[in-house]
C-alpha cells in the first residue's frame, strides 16, 4: 500500500503489469510441463492479448500463443509482421504459431483461417466452412477436435462422432490439417481434470492414430485446471499440450482453490491501484427498507457494527466483481461495489489512511479479464524488471 496524498498526479485507477514476473512465471510452468513431455500454448486472452504480455510469454518458453478473440489475434499477427520487417521490433517471432480457442462464427471464418494457424473445433458444419475458406486462401489450417468429457462446454459428447470427424478431416478436408484432439474442463461445469477423464482423451487419440497411420501432433489436456493433476503426479501419459493463461498471469487460482503451487510462480504480476475518495465511520448494515441494487441483485449484508468505511474510485465497470480483488493490506476488507465505486472496510488502527491514500490489490482471473480488455477508464503501465 502507498500512503501518498491526493496531490499525486498519477492517473488512477491504474493497472501495473510486471512483465518480468510473467516471464519468470511462464518459465517455471513450461519447465514443469516440458519435464513431462508437455508443451505450453500461452493463452493471452485474460490479459487482453496485449503484445508486451505475449512477448513475455514467448521469452518464458511457450510453444504458441492463443486467444478466443480474433481482434487479439489480429493485433498479434500485425506485431509479428513488424518482427519480420524490423528484426527484434516486437518480441513475438514471425513464425510463432497462433491458435484460436473459440469456434468462429460464419462471418469470422475467412479471417480466422488467415489469422490463426490452428483452432479448436467441434462442429461439422464449421469444419466444412473452414476447409473451404482455407482452400480459397491457399492455406492449410490446423484443427484440434474437442471432446466433451463432462464439463458441457464445447466438444463432441460421443467419442464415435469425433472419431468419424477426425477421419473426415484427415481424408476429405484436404485444406485442413488434423493437428490433434483436446478437451476443456473446469470452465463451465467445474469438472476437475482427472486420470480417468483425461485417460479417455488419450485412448481416443490412440484410436485415431491407429486409423490414420500417423501420430497426432497434440493431445491437448486442458488449461490451468489441469496443472494440479500434473503437480500431483496423476497426469496420464500421452497428454502432450496444455493451454495455460491464468496460471502464469494473475496465477492465484492454484494456491487459493486447489491448494497447490508451481515452484517459482508468483501471484503479484498484476497490481490494481486505486485511491480512497471518502473515509469515515459508518454502520456496516444498510439502514432502511431494502430492495434490489443497481444490478437487479439482492446482496446479503452482515451486521458488524460501526466500521471504518472506505470508498475508492474504481468499480464494477472496471473489474467486473469486487470478489475478484484481494487487498494487499491485511487490514482492508472488500465488502461491495457499484458501477464506479469500491466499498471497503478497514480494521483499526488505520490513522495512516486518508483521502487520497492509494490502496493496492492482487487480481483474480475475472478482474484481470475486465481490466485488461480495452478498458478506457484504466491506465495500464508495464514494468520490465526481472525478479
Amino acid at each position: 500500500m502507498s500512503a501518498a496524498p491526493s496531490t499525486s498526479s498519477q492517473q488512477l485507477p491504474c493497472l501495473t503489469i510486471d512483465l518480468g514476473l510473467i516471464e519468470a512465471n511462464v518459465r517455471s510452468v513450461t519447465q514443469l510441463c516440458t519435464a513431462q513431455g508437455i508443451s505450453v500454448a500461452g493463452v493471452v486472452k485474460g490479459a487482453g492479448g496485449v503484445v508486451p504480455v505475449a512477448a513475455a510469454m514467448v521469452r518464458g518458453g511457450v510453444s504458441s500463443l492463443a486467444s478466443s478473440r480474433l481482434p487479439q489475434l489480429r493485433a498479434l499477427r500485425a506485431t509479428m509482421q513488424l518482427q519480420a520487417d524490423h528484426d527484434g521490433a516486437s518480441g513475438v517471432p514471425a513464425n510463432l504459431p497462433l491458435g484460436l480457442l473459440r469456434i468462429p462464427g460464419p462471418g469470422e471464418i475467412d479471417e480466422a483461417v488467415v489469422l490463426a494457424d490452428w483452432s479448436l473445433q467441434s462442429d461439422p458444419t464449421a469444419l466444412g466452412l473452414m476447409a473451404e475458406a482455407a482452400g480459397k486462401a491457399g492455406r492449410r489450417h490446423g484443427v484440434v477436435l474437442m471432446l466433451d468429457l463432462g464439463d458441457l462446454r464445447e466438444g463432441w459428447f460421443d467419442e464415435d462422432e469425433l472419431f468419424e470427424q477426425a477421419l473426415r478431416v484427415e481424408r476429405d478436408l484436404t485444406a485442413l490439417h488434423l493437428r490433434g484432439i483436446g478437451t476443456n474442463l473446469g470452465c463451465y461445469g467445474s469438472i476437475l481434470p482427472a486420470a480417468d477423464n483425461l485417460g479417455r482423451l488419450v485412448a481416443l487419440a490412440r484410436r485415431i492414430e491407429a486409423a490414420i497411420g500417423r501420430s497426432l501432433e497434440v493431445v491437448s489436456g486442458g488449461a490451468t485446471t489441469s496443472l494440479p493433476l500434473l503437480l500431483r503426479g496423476g497426469m496420464p501419459a500421452g497428454i502432450t499440450e496444455l493451454r495455460i493463461g491464468e496460471a502464469v498471469l494473475c496465477a492465484g487460482d492454484l494456491p487459493r482453490f486447489h491448494g497447490v503451487s508451481v515452484p517459482g510462480v508468483r501471484i503479484d504480476a498484476f497490481t490494481l491501484r486505486a485511491r480512497i475518495i471518502e473515509l469515515r465511520k459508518k454502520p456496516s448494515l444498510p439502514v432502511g427498507e431494502r430492495f434490489i441494487d443497481a444490478f437487479g441483485e439482492r446482496p446479503v449484508y452482515e451486521d458488524r457494527g460501526t466500521r471504518m468505511h472506505l470508498l475508492l474510485g474504481v468499480g464494477k465497470r472496471d473489474f467486473g466483481s469486487h470478489g475478484y480483488l484481494v487487498p494487499r493490506d491485511s487490514r482492508i476488507h472488500v465488502i461491495g461495489s457499484s458501477s464506479d465505486h469500491l466499498i471497503c472496510e478497514a480494521d483499526e488502527p488505520c490513522d495512516d489512511l486518508s483521502y487520497g491514500t492509494v490502496l493496492e490489490f492482487d487480481l483474480m482471473y475475472g478482474a484481470m479479464l475486465f481490466l485488461c480488455d480495452g478498458n478506457p477508464y484504466i491506465n495500464i503501465e508495464f514494468s520490465s524488471d526481472l525478479p
